[in-house]
């Protein structure tokens, strides 16, 4: 599958409460080749709407959003982890604040015009997809950081409860990792457990 394909059938989802805004970001996106654009009005079940189409790109359009639409739109961002542009007329520095940390990709201020839609757009995923790894990575190195210190633990109760050696001690919880098919850190925790309890 090309690039231009994958981006072809990608499902974009349009928030827009008015039909003549919606439509121009819908020719926009068509004459960009998204091919796949639904849209949809806000609305008191935006959030399980939007789940349950689950769109891979979101496009929010707010010609003067009032707090609670603002504050509606931020749950959405919040809540599905995708790459959401997010247009509006005004603004003001406590809207553009809520919608970084919401985790809109692309917040346009007075921008609603249909040929900037696509570099817009294509920006907005660049940036999730950024942002998105960076989590990731964080989060796989936080998990790291505590599967080692549970195997730390337990090979120190291990050392000073069977008064194994640490490479004795290691290579135990390695030897019982493999023949059950379990991970390490589990059996770590196991050994933990198995010792917490005993006293």
């Amino acid at each position: 599958m090309t690039a231009a394909t994958a981006e072809a059938d990608l499902t974009i989802l349009v928030i827009d409460g008015d039909p003549d805004r919606a439509a121009v970001v819908e020719r926009g996106l068509v004459e960009a080749g998204w091919l796949r654009v639904s849209v949809i009005g806000p609305s008191v079940n935006l959030l399980q709407r939007v789940q349950a189409l689950g769109p891979d790109v979101i496009i929010i359009d707010l010609e003067n959003p009032d707090r609670d639409t603002l504050e509606q739109m931020f749950q959405v961002s919040r809540a599905v982890r995708r790459p959401i542009a997010m247009f509006v007329d005004q603004s003001d520095s406590a809207m553009i604040r809520g919608a970084v940390e919401a985790g809109v990709s692309a917040y346009v201020v007075d921008g609603l015009r249909q040929e900037r839609i696509k570099p817009i757009v294509d920006m907005a995923i660049s940036r999730f997809n950024t942002f998105d790894r960076l989590i990731r990575e964080r989060d796989e190195a936080q998990a790291r950081l505590a599967d080692r210190k549970l195997i730390e633990r337990a090979k120190g109760l291990l050392m000073k409860n069977r008064g194994l050696a640490e490479e004795e001690a290691y290579t135990l919880m390695r030897r019982t990792a493999m023949k059950q098919n379990r991970k390490l850190s589990d059996i770590a925790q196991s050994v933990i457990t198995a010792f917490e309890m005993e006293f």
